[in-house]
């Protein structure tokens, strides 16, 4: 699922207007409505403070916005060989050598 579905059903469960949750977030209501609708993306930023109001999980939330967590990043700086080994044989190959 990607971002804007998952912001949308976070928000339509708890049920929140649009023009509500824009302030409570940071931004305006013509910006949530364009993530939700998957025109734009969010910055790591808002996918943190979207996770964190509606108490959702940050790491989740980041890989469905198209972001790597941090500390996956970490992971795979650190130890890329084993890490993308691992990563093909549990899940199989996309894209490869």
């Amino acid at each position: 699922m990607q971002f804007g579905e998952i912001l949308r059903q976070l928000r339509v469960d708890r049920g929140q207007g649009i023009k509500k949750l824009a302030p409570e977030l940071g931004v305006n209501y013509s910006y949530l409505s364009k993530l939700e609708n998957g025109y734009i993306g969010p910055s790591a930023e808002l996918v943190v403070r979207v996770a964190d109001h509606f108490n959702y999980d940050r790491n989740r939330l980041l890989l469905s916005a198209g972001k790597v967590p941090e500390e996956i990043l970490a992971i795979l700086r650190e130890n890329p060989d084993e890490a993308l080994a691992y990563l093909r044989q549990r899940f199989g190959a996309a894209g490869g050598r």
